[in-house]
């Protein structure tokens, strides 16, 4: 088989010319990938950027949280253990209270019961000097001003 060499050096000058405008259309192509990839990287780079600041941000809430929630544990526990100590402090205070009142009262009740100790003391001495009728007219009488419907325990 022979080749004309005419169409061949035609078709040699046909590769000359369709060639570079392919390798031009290659290189465009593989200029706007990297354009592309350029693009993707930064808008990813951006990505991280936010997402590291969205995860610092919440973070740093959920720190402030926790210390704010650690606070109010403090807080409550403070509160009980100064209201117990303030309950503890009037418990003592009133039986401190109830003591002197209840020795006020013993007082009270003895000299109630020396007084009719001193009234039967009286009555005894006023029967055996006077007659038995007018020493019990006279006690009646004394006792009735004395202590008015009063009676003995």
């Amino acid at each position: 088989m022979v080749l004309d060499q005419v169409a061949a050096l035609d078709l040699i000058d046909q590769l000359r010319v369709a060639v570079p405008e392919e390798v031009r259309a290659a290189k465009r192509i593989n200029s706007e990938g990297e354009r592309i990839i350029d693009l993707a990287q930064e808008e990813a780079e951006h990505v991280i950027a936010r997402a590291q600041e969205q995860a610092a941000f919440l973070i740093e809430e959920r720190g402030l949280l926790l210390a704010a929630q650690e606070e109010s544990r403090r807080i409550v526990e403070t509160a009980l253990g100064e209201g117990a100590e303030v309950r503890r402090g009037a418990d003592e205070y009133a039986a401190s209270v109830l003591i002197g009142l209840e020795g006020e009262v013993v007082r009270t009740l003895q000299s109630i019961k020396k007084g009719f100790q001193l009234l039967d003391e009286r009555r005894a001495a006023l029967r055996s000097s006077e007659g038995d009728e007018d020493a019990d007219a006279a006690l009646e009488a004394e006792e009735a001003g004395a202590t008015p419907g009063r009676g003995r325990s």
